[in-house]
């Protein structure tokens, strides 16, 4: 049985990792403390959209000035403009914010309690705050946005300038703000004195020579046989590290990589751009691709120019499925395009198709598996009556249903997830994550099912979705946006252990997960570090 992880090395470790691209930050030299908030990005992209559910993208993280050490982290819900150190207590204002797409400008005020840790949100009803800075021990000058968009034309331009006053802040209570506190006057204000250049060459000052680049979502990550770890995340196509943590080769790219399938002396990487839209206005990308890259040094060895989209399914022998995750733009559903790539080639060979993929659906990414397994849903309907179906590549290019995702009746609206297969060649089987659409929230699981006819062996449940997979034919790994990872028995489902990760004393969310050999498990993170992870055997299982 397994013991908890211990994390041996970090790769891609630097100040300041723990909140991501910065936003904002506010230095106290008579402290020695540093308060620093930014992004670490979503957890979803065009071939997943499951993970997102409860995440809170945004921390505010308190370091000392004389070893970078992050003392603490708060999380936050909304993008964060503005932190200030109260000048005696030991107190951060800050303040977040954003417009909503549709009507109002939310936002929180949170007070952070430097010696208890905790945050409390201190306005009675949501506000973007653009700005915060301590007038005196007693009053906090505030810059708050527009409750809503009646009037578009200044909104961009202007703000509330407002003093909020309390005898003692430490003592205020959550939610004591309220909105008539918030009618100042209206002001110019320069939204793009929000940019994050200023905080980006800040912390660049405070890390000195031990900074670096901002890296974020570590998407996939392998172990090679030749002990190095190769890798794709955000900004990255693919990069390898060497056994003894030095950085082997690394490939830049505007928007980075999101699936990795290893070859012997090769890899595919999945290069999923996607238009976005913003205020009407289409944010331009170069088309996705799908490109073969060598291992020894990341030389382009070839590319498949997909003009869409895609996420790739693999079988062990070799082949793999692009299947499109091109958003519909007809009335009528239709069906899309899975290209088919034989082993040892880099051309696809055959093409078939499916329903239309939903990311938010669809996603059904199996590791080890001796099928090209997708799901797919109703023809009119794609989000409806998922099933779990497999591409049969030799030959003619054939789709089979092998059973619905739902094993219970009546059936539910489930989501795809992670999965892997486990069991001998003549008996597989597939542990796969998921959520269930329960209310106004969501019930997030791990299954193990036959994959002849998807009969249920084990149900283990837990409230936020599983962002990665992996494990063996003892047990299994299920990585959880809440940062939790869970170790559970293979044959029967049940917990041998459940831990936070967590690196300098801090805890930190995996994004994908590879038992790379027997007692490592490679953990690549949402804050874009490789936690290079053991997990022993114990000789008792712990109680969950």
């Amino acid at each position: 049985m397994p013991d908890s992880p211990t994390v041996r090395r970090v790769l891609g470790d630097r100040p300041f990792a723990e909140v991501g691209t910065p936003s904002a930050v506010a230095v106290s030299e008579e402290r020695g403390m540093a308060v620093v908030a930014g992004g670490l990005g979503g957890l979803s992209w065009s071939g997943c959209g499951v993970a997102g559910y409860g995440w809170k993208p945004y921390r505010v993280g308190v370091y000392g000035t004389d070893d970078l050490r992050c003392r603490l982290l708060v999380e936050s819900r909304l993008p964060v403009h503005s932190v200030a150190v109260h000048p005696t207590l030991p107190l951060v204002a800050v303040g977040t914010g954003a417009y909503d797409g549709e009507y109002t400008f939310e936002g929180e005020l949170l007070l952070i309690d430097l010696e208890s840790g905790r945050s409390r949100s201190m306005m009675r009803r949501s506000r973007e705050v653009l700005r915060v800075q301590w007038e005196s021990a007693r009053a906090l000058r505030l810059m708050v946005a527009a409750t809503d968009d009646d009037d578009p034309d200044e909104l961009d331009s202007h703000a509330y300038d407002v003093i909020v006053e309390r005898p003692d802040w430490a003592a205020a209570p959550r939610g004591s703000v309220q909105q008539k506190e918030l009618a100042g006057t209206w002001v110019e204000f320069d939204r793009s004195a929000l940019s994050d250049e200023a905080a980006r060459r800040t912390v660049e000052r405070l890390a000195g020579e031990s900074g670096g680049e901002t890296r974020r979502q570590v998407w996939d990550v392998h172990g090679l046989p030749d002990g190095r770890v190769l890798a794709c995340l955000h900004g990255v196509l693919a990069e390898a590290w060497l056994p003894d943590g030095r950085m082997d080769w690394r490939v830049a790219d505007e928007v980075g990589g999101r699936q990795l399938v290893v070859r012997d002396r090769d890899a595919w990487v999945n290069v999923a751009r996607q238009r976005e839209t913003w205020r009407g206005r289409e944010q331009g990308a170069e088309p996705p691709f799908v490109t073969r890259i060598s291992l020894a040094d990341g030389r382009t060895l070839s590319t498949v120019a997909v003009g869409h989209s895609v996420t790739i399914a693999t079988r062990q022998d070799g082949w793999l499925a692009l299947r499109s995750t091109a958003p519909n733009r007809q009335y009528e559903p239709q069906p899309q395009p899975v290209a088919l790539i034989p082993p040892a080639e880099d051309t696809p060979r055959a093409t078939t198709s499916l329903g239309e993929f939903s990311p938010y659906n669809h996603p059904f990414p199996v590791r080890h598996s001796s099928r090209l397994l997708f799901l797919d849903g109703k023809e009119r309907v794609p989000s409806q009556d998922k099933w779990v179906v497999a591409i049969d590549p030799d030959g003619e290019p054939v789709s089979e249903r092998l059973f619905p995702l739902d094993w219970q009746s009546p059936p539910r609206h489930l989501q795809g997830g992670p999965g892997i297969e486990l069991g001998p060649p003549e008996c597989r089987e597939l542990v796969h994550t998921g959520t269930a659409q329960a209310g106004l929230g969501e019930t997030a699981f791990v299954v193990r099912r036959s994959l002849t006819d998807g009969a249920v062996r084990w149900v283990f449940t837990a409230k936020y979705p599983a962002t990665a997979v992996d494990g063996d034919e003892d047990t299994v790994y299920v990585a959880f946006n809440t940062g939790e990872l869970v170790a559970l028995d293979a044959s029967d489902g049940t917990v041998h252990w459940r831990r936070h990760l967590k690196v300098g004393g801090q805890s930190v969310v995996a994004l994908s997960l590879e038992l790379s050999d027997p007692g490592r498990l490679l953990v690549g993170t949402v804050d874009g570090r490789i936690l290079d992870c053991s997990v022993g055997t114990a000789a008792r299982r712990e109680s969950s």
